[in-house]
């Protein structure tokens, strides 16, 4: 009986077989590059460039404005100057109480609009009654009023001395009436514009507050939490990072504001509620000098972009570290 006797294969470390060809994969890319110029691009460019023009060509003119002599009522003087306009604007009588007014009101409307802002709606996220929702609505509607009406009311219908509110209460309690926009202009102007902006943190407030974890309550009032410690430990922890978002926003538009005190005060008694926006409007179609005005507008820019830089780093500095 024959069998098949298979072939010796056993072969020597020179007979192996021969190894793949090792290709150099880091020459050549993983994947593929996108085009520098493909249709989205394309498609882009107009709003950029839009954009870029609307942006660009205002600060440009502003910039070359205000370094030449630029006056409207001596429309032939068109001198360069270099950083005079900068010079007299900074030492305008005007500029220390504009900077101090402009501190105060963006400070004080702040404090008022987070502090009430997390109470009211705290109050209102705690409270079960009926017609909650009406109340939310009454409670940001003041939001939707345009600076200048909501001045106007508040000029003739509550500060005025003889037909406002106030001055109708202060009769009815025998005491003498006060002229609020001359006695008390600023802080008047600071009243107007908090009852502006408290309801834009009300909103931002309400909304993050019904995020808000319920069980975790629940257990802390198991554990014997009262409704102080809760808010404490829990709601206001809670509303860190929105508290930011309600702080920078109001910044950038409190830095700006100008039409509640064009209405109300015109800046005065003297400098009494004048802040750099208001200062700048003097100094370009009051005095006429459109130089002066471009260079106070540049400062304004600059102390507006150190601001906000110092915020969005500091406040997006914690709430890294704590989220």
């Amino acid at each position: 009986m024959a069998f098949f006797q298979p072939e010796h294969t056993m072969a020597t470390p020179s007979a192996a077989l021969p190894k793949a060809p090792v290709i150099d994969t880091a020459s050549e890319p993983s994947e593929r590059k996108p085009r520098r110029f493909g249709p989205s691009w394309f498609l882009v460019s107009p709003s950029v460039a839009l954009l870029l023009l609307w942006m660009l060509v205002p600060l440009s003119m502003t910039v070359y404005f205000s370094v030449i002599r630029y006056n409207l009522l001596y429309p032939g003087e068109n001198d360069f100057v270099g950083l005079e306009n900068f010079h007299y604007f900074l030492t305008d009588a005007g500029f220390m109480p504009g900077m101090t007014n402009t501190l105060i009101l963006v400070g004080s409307v702040l404090l008022i609009s987070v502090v009430l802002g997390v109470l009211i709606s705290a109050l209102l996220e705690a409270a079960n009654f009926t017609g909650r929702g009406i109340v939310r609505v009454m409670l940001i509607s003041p939001f939707f009023i345009m600076p200048t009406v909501s001045a106007l009311v508040w000029k003739n219908l509550i500060y005025h001395p003889v037909s406002g509110i106030l001055a109708t209460v202060w009769k009815f309690f025998g005491a003498q009436p006060i002229d609020w926009l001359a006695q008390h202009p600023l802080a008047s102007i600071v009243i107007i514009v908090s009852w502006q902006w408290l309801p834009f943190a009300i909103l931002i407030l309400m909304t993050a507050m019904q995020s808000l974890d319920q069980e975790q309550k629940e257990a802390a009032r198991l554990d014997g939490a009262g409704p102080i410690a809760i808010f404490w430990h829990l709601t206001l922890p809670h509303l860190a990072r929105p508290i930011a978002v309600v702080v920078m926003i109001e910044t950038i538009f409190l830095l700006s504001v100008f039409a509640e005190i064009f209405t109300t005060t015109s800046g005065g008694p003297g400098y009494a509620s004048t802040n750099l926006a208001y200062l700048i409007y003097t100094q370009a179609l009051l005095q006429f000098d459109v130089g002066m005005a471009s260079a106070g507008g540049l400062i304004a820019v600059v102390i507006a972009n150190i601001a906000a830089i110092i915020l969005v780093r500091m406040l997006g500095k914690n709430l890294t570290e704590k989220y």
